[in-house]
């Protein structure tokens, strides 16, 4: 079935060879340098008035024909949407003629008026049509067909998963609803952006070749500079650059930027993502949030004109104030377990009787959040700051000013899923060594996500850094919430895959 399925696609490719050779030998540019474009279909049928001519310059792609011998029909369809252009032989002579060479997933550029016709549909009267681009392999067209009963079967549809990610270009012309997240995905970064700059934060630019990577708990892609002969990183997290930049004298710094981490791949997981981080100096954690709840719920009502969203089977509403629950709390109330004060043994324990995987390598920090992620992750639908984590799993945040063990951090989770990072920032530059110190022992102990030690920013630290609040967005996740994608690659347009066979 599959080879007779590729045997046809081959002989519709020949044909349109020879078709694109036919057009040459008439003396048709098959592939134009421009078209004048004026008008865009929405637009067109919006403005329609009946009984007033209006001339236009429509372009686009075919999506279907319909040849009627002396009048053909022809839908084109464009960034906007699609209309219907008729089109005339005796009107058009030899651009009737090539016509006849034209096939769906060719681009045109049409000259003509609007008018409506007798089915009441707004079309564009064709007075002149140029071919722009002529299409050599035929794009999956869906053909519907309703029977008597009302019942709608769609045909040949492009709908394959793997497929779509594959071939993001086949995917947009064939279902162009796919073109409104990523519209949308490029209108929530703008307003972001706006927000940051109208707050006076400046945007700014860091490596993304490192020779040392930090800022996050991950694994990195190496690569090798030859001029240097040195390995280099692309970076995990932005955050110790940003930092930098603090300690030199800026009030507030941001970047929208892609990381990259080297680890597996699920639905709100892609080796590289789009992080936001912005650091504010004189704040901590406490503004952080309130920052945050103002961002998010200001760029839902900007954009979507509302703060409630449904989510898959849930209705989310980002309107503050957002709930804050304390890790630590949440844990004691499901399991009646303090883990700040129980000893290592009965936390491993704990741990092993709830599912969490135990390889003896992990630090008290890391078996405490894994608690946490199998018991009450997945509780936190709406919008939630879960607050005060173990130290062992921040090594960046300042230390809580009155809970022992803890450090001032908070992510916030929504449906069950973190789309944010924020800590009271580490100032204290002797506090930083030694938790460096405490993630060197930890790597050394097989822990391969631990972080390394940053001299440098050791150093940067002992020039002073003001008390800071940083606050790390995954823009791929908040994209998914906003417009009700399931998976990371829906609001990607080339997520990573496995190579083709």
């Amino acid at each position: 079935m599959e080879q007779q399925i590729n045997d046809d696609i081959n002989e519709l490719i020949k044909r349109r060879f020879e078709e694109l050779n036919e057009l040459k030998l008439r003396g048709v540019n098959t592939f134009a340098y421009s078209f004048e474009r004026s008008d865009y279909s929405e637009e067109i049928k919006n403005s329609f008035e009946e009984g007033v001519e209006k001339n236009v310059s429509v372009a686009g792609r075919i999506m279907a024909i319909r040849r009627m011998g002396k009048a053909s029909f022809a839908t084109i369809q464009d960034l906007k949407g699609r209309i219907q252009i008729y089109l005339k032989r005796d009107e058009l002579e030899t651009a009737y003629d090539n016509f006849k060479l034209y096939d769906i997933g060719d681009i045109i550029g049409v000259n003509g008026f609007v008018f409506k016709t007798r089915t009441g549909e707004i079309s564009v009267h064709c007075k002149e049509m140029v071919l722009l681009t002529k299409s050599l392999r035929p794009i999956p067209i869906a053909k519907e067909v309703i029977d008597e009963l009302g019942n709608k079967t769609v045909h040949d549809q492009f709908s394959d998963k793997e497929m779509r990610y594959r071939q993001r270009y086949v995917d947009l012309i064939v279902n162009p609803e796919v073109k409104d997240v990523f519209i949308l995905r490029s209108k929530i970064i703008s307003f972001i952006r706006a927000f940051l700059d109208k707050q006076n934060i400046l945007e700014v630019e860091t490596p993304v070749l490192q020779g040392l990577y930090g800022g996050a708990s991950a694994r990195p892609f190496v690569t090798h500079h030859n001029a240097l002969d040195i390995p280099l990183f692309l970076r995990i997290a932005d955050e110790l650059y940003l930092k930098r930049l603090i300690v030199g004298g800026f009030d507030g710094v941001y970047e929208i930027s892609k990381d990259f981490r080297n680890e597996g791949m699920d639905k709100t997981h892609n080796p590289e993502f789009t992080m936001m981080e912005v650091y504010v100096a004189y704040k901590d954690y406490e503004w952080m949030m309130k920052f945050v709840e103002e961002m998010i719920s200001s760029l839902c009502l900007h954009i979507f004109g509302k703060t409630e969203f449904r989510f898959d089977d849930k209705t989310i509403d980002f309107k503050p104030p957002w709930n804050r629950v304390s890790m630590v709390n949440s844990i004691k109330e499901k399991t009646g377990l303090d883990v700040l004060t129980v000893g290592d043994n009965e936390l491993t324990l704990a741990a092993k009787k709830y599912g969490v995987e135990i390889t003896g390598k992990e630090s008290r920090g890391k078996i405490i959040d894994g608690i946490f992620e199998i018991l009450i992750q997945d509780s936190l639908i709406q919008p939630t700051f879960l607050i005060d984590y173990p130290v062992e799993t921040s090594p960046l945040a300042k230390k809580h000013r009155s809970i022992e063990g803890l450090v001032e951090r908070f992510e916030g989770f929504v449906a069950g899923k973190e789309i944010c990072n924020a800590f009271s920032e580490l100032n204290d530059p002797i506090d930083q060594k030694g938790r460096f110190e405490d993630q060197v022992k930890a790597r050394e102990a097989g822990d391969d996500e631990a972080q390394t030690y940053d001299e440098d920013f050791v150093r940067a630290l002992e020039y002073g850094m003001p008390p800071t609040a940083g606050l790390g967005v995954g823009i791929d996740r908040l994209v998914m919430l906003l417009t009700n994608q399931l998976s990371i690659r829906d609001v990607l347009f080339f997520p990573q895959m496995k190579p083709e066979k």
